[in-house]
């Protein structure tokens, strides 16, 4: 790990060494890994109430002037001219070959668009997406701001009583400008759990009376631990490990993200491999991976059949909620099918696992009719 010293630190730094937690280096910031209740009791405290992860290390820039819709369109497979005003949507950022440079968010805020971006990546995007602009768009970073998620089937309730507007209202990928705790924010119902939930966008100046009156409230505080390991169970890759700019939408069983029209018209950067993909199919897949017993596969691991190389592990620890490991990898697309028989490379030992569909537990985001699996 890198010396914290030398890291940046988020609004909520001091927060963070009040409650107890371990601080760790994380693109580039000094982020807590954990708190003393342990990643274990925060993974269980998100499934079975609500969690507060500070995530103020992402990236958060607004594109603005006239036309911006169709200049990001140039560079994302996403349909963003169809993002109705108030509504978000997952998005990849691809190169010319065809690779994620990054997966992010968007949402259309009326009168300009509004990104958040990977902490690892966000300089990187902010250049790509700067480039292809035309002029009279402009992509502004917004360092000055923080950014909590909020998560949890407990997280309405704990939100709900804090801010102006309707939180109850908000359907999954909803997006709301309303106060918290008499703090202007900027409020998206999505996050990365695959639990209920809200992210929360805030002025930097005012991220710690915002965090301390959701903690009030029942919150209870989660590092980087647990938000890997929800993460994991819910099936959502991260970028650097599961997805990178040698991986396509394809490969990475993203192609729900790339808009309808955009298939037709092929007019965005790596149209060419993902077509070809689409149309005979990848060298490889992103799977879900189940190892056999209680010892988990981390990144890198080799993945065998019968003794020959067919992918690697890119994600793999403990599930938590599942009690059991739980793995993503990269397999040749010939061994992909669910159910398939592996073998997990660890230590020199041969673990015997299966392809397995994800989410290995199933989302609970909240559609128009309540929150139900997705």
């Amino acid at each position: 790990m890198a010396d914290t010293e030398t890291l940046l630190e988020t609004p909520l730094a001091g927060l963070h060494r009040e409650l107890g937690g371990r601080m760790v280096g994380f693109a580039g910031y000094a982020m807590p890994v954990q708190y003393p209740a342990g990643i274990m009791a925060e993974h269980l405290a998100c499934r079975s109430g609500a969690a507060l992860f500070d995530v103020s290390h992402m990236g958060q820039a607004e594109l603005r002037g006239d036309g911006a819709a169709a200049a990001l369109e140039r560079v994302t497979p996403a349909e963003v001219q169809a993002l109705r005003p108030g509504r978000q949507r997952y998005a990849l950022l691809l190169n010319e070959a065809g690779g994620i440079i990054d997966d992010f968010m968007v949402a259309n805020l009326g009168d300009r668009l509004f990104l958040v971006l990977n902490a690892s990546r966000k300089a990187v995007d902010v250049e790509a997406i700067g480039a292809a602009l035309p002029p009279g768009v402009t992509i502004v970073p917004r360092p000055d701001r923080a950014l909590l998620a909020l998560q949890g089937p407990g997280a309405e309730a704990i939100l709900a009583p804090l801010a102006e507007g309707s939180v109850a209202a908000m359907p999954f990928m909803g997006v709301l400008e309303s106060p918290v705790a008499g703090v202007p924010a900027l409020i998206t119902r999505s996050g990365y759990t695959g639990e209920d939930g809200f992210e929360i966008g805030v002025p930097a100046e005012g991220a710690e009376a915002v965090a301390r009156a959701l903690l009030a409230r029942g919150a209870a505080p989660a590092g980087l631990g647990a938000r890997d390991s929800l993460r994991l169970e819910a099936g959502l890759p991260l970028y650097g490990q599961d997805i990178d700019e040698t991986t396509s939408p394809v490969e990475a069983a993203l192609t729900f993200s790339l808009g309808k029209r955009r298939r037709i018209a092929w007019d965005f950067p790596g149209a060419e491999r993902v077509r070809e993909e689409l149309d005979n199919g990848p060298k490889r897949l992103r799977v879900g991976i189940l190892p056999d017993g209680r010892q988990p596969a981390r990144a890198h691991t080799e993945i065998a059949i019968a003794g020959l190389p067919v992918g690697e592990v890119t994600s793999g620890g403990f599930g938590p909620s599942l009690g059991a490991p739980v793995a993503m990898g990269l397999v040749a697309r010939a061994h992909a099918a669910d159910g398939t028989a592996l073998q997990l490379m660890v230590r020199g030992r041969a673990i015997p696992a299966r392809t397995a569909p994800t989410p290995f537990l199933p989302h609970r985001y909240k559609r128009a009719a309540g929150i139900i699996a997705a």
